[in-house]
């Protein structure tokens, strides 16, 4: 999956980005690395989801996809 990132320069120092798909997803970082090391935390983070919580049929089937 490729994801278009909209990087800021902090006022305060550093690095901040939107992930303009990811809605509320955006990491930060002193430096450029930090904020890509960052961002791959932060869009797991942002698309992870707890299944336990979840109701199923017998019918139903859960599939992870790469997209």
């Amino acid at each position: 999956m490729k994801l278009k990132v909209v990087i800021h320069e902090a006022q305060e120092g550093g690095y901040w980005a939107e992930v303009p798909a990811i809605p509320g997803c955006m990491p930060q970082g002193e430096s450029m690395q930090e904020l890509i090391a960052n961002f791959y935390d932060a869009v797991e983070g942002c698309l992870s989801i707890d299944m336990k919580d979840m109701h199923f049929e017998s019918c139903d089937a859960v599939m992870d996809l790469a997209v």
